[in-house]
């Protein structure tokens, strides 16, 4: 399989897993089509790239953190309160989709 169709598939199950609960909370849509997009293109993104002297299965959870970083300052100027549980999610979302990239690929 393409490594592209690939990653791309990760990133709709990613980004499935990220919004189910969004969507259980009834939270606003632009909030969960954003986050869905996010762990969309972020899969593309770790299951194509290789840092060097950085392990494999720290490249996923390390780069999802690094791109999610602007975000959370921007909604942590507002409200401090879910900067723990959107970095936790990022970080281990992440570090799936860096695991799965590395296995099926």
């Amino acid at each position: 399989m393409d490594k592209l169709l690939l990653s791309a598939i990760i990133g709709l199950v990613a980004g499935i897993i990220d919004i189910t609960p969004m969507i259980i909370q009834k939270l606003p849509k632009y909030s969960t089509v954003a986050a869905f997009v996010y762990f969309f293109f972020i899969s593309v993104i770790i299951v194509n790239i290789d840092l060097p002297h950085i392990s494999w299965w720290l490249e996923g959870g390390l780069i999802s953190f690094a791109l999610m970083i602007p975000i959370l300052i921007h909604v942590g100027h507002t409200d401090k309160r879910p900067l723990p549980i959107i970095t936790a999610n990022t970080i281990i979302i992440g570090t799936l989709i860096g695991i799965a990239g590395h296995f099926l690929t």
